[in-house]
């Protein structure tokens, strides 16, 4: 178990799409380990592989609300309806954006010990999932909003 460096918003390895996992190895177990530690020290709900340097198609996810996953090649299917929210990254620091999202989707993936499921999830849940999915891809939640502030001016306008 250790905790890995989060890769920052200009590291070109962010934008790179990540390759699907072949088997769940002790080695990737291993990696799900350090993202959940990475994760939780950073204060994070979710991370991807390719935030601490691997491009694999995994994502671990804690909501804080009871919900925790750990994502090994994810699919979305059946996105539906809408929602709008704030977002922040732990791969673009003291800043957030106003992201729109689907608000329901069903999602597919292996667990780490090599099972298929499949789930419906919603509203804050769906939205980590879409922004965690999106990093494997290469997109950062920032080329989505339609708003960005440091967290300097939304500290100002919550005081007034």
């Amino acid at each position: 178990m250790a905790i890995r460096n989060v890769r920052i918003d200009g590291d070109p390895i962010l934008r790179k799409k990540s390759k699907e996992v072949s088997e769940v190895t002790p080695r990737v177990r291993e990696l799900i380990s350090d993202m959940y530690d990475t994760m939780y020290d950073s204060d994070g709900v979710g991370i991807a592989a390719v935030q601490v340097g691997i491009l694999k198609r995994i994502v671990v996810i804690d909501d804080r609300e009871g919900n925790k996953f750990t994502l090994i090649n994810p699919v979305i299917k059946n996105p539906t309806g809408e929602q709008l929210g704030m977002e922040g990254c732990l791969s673009v620091p003291q800043k957030q954006g106003r992201v729109k999202r689907y608000n329901e989707l069903e999602l597919e993936y292996t667990d780490e010990s090599g099972e298929r499921h499949e789930v419906v999830v919603n509203e804050f849940l769906a939205r980590i999932v879409q922004h965690e999915l999106d990093h494997l891809d290469g997109v950062l939640y920032s080329d989505r909003a339609e708003e960005m502030y440091d967290l300097s001016e939304l500290e100002d306008i919550s005081e007034e």
